[in-house]
């Protein structure tokens, strides 16, 4: 397995997002509370990692809509491919009748 680089989240947070650190403590109890992240201690430290079980079950839950709005758009793919065939075979119409 390869070792992920450990960052400062504060660090990370006000350098990337601009965030002061009562700002960062809040999101990230935010996130704690919400089940999304683990904290552990280590040393003078609070280590916080992504659970990925939330995760796997908000993609199984999207899923089932994907799918559904998935068909839809091609269904609305095929109803604009024949309203665009109309409009030229419109178009073709008039030109031949202006040529008349």
């Amino acid at each position: 397995m390869v070792a992920r680089p450990k960052h400062s989240l504060t660090r990370i947070f006000s350098e990337r997002v601009q965030l002061r650190q009562p700002q960062v403590s809040k999101h990230l109890h935010v996130l704690k509370e919400a089940g999304l992240v683990a904290v552990r201690p280590e040393a003078q430290r609070r280590v916080y990692e992504l659970r990925s079980e939330p995760f796997h079950e908000l993609h199984a839950w999207l899923e089932d809509y994907r799918q559904l709005w998935d068909a839809r758009f091609d269904t609305l793919d095929i109803v604009i491919q024949q309203m665009q065939r109309r409009e030229q075979r419109g178009e073709q119409r008039h030109e031949r009748r202006k040529k008349k």
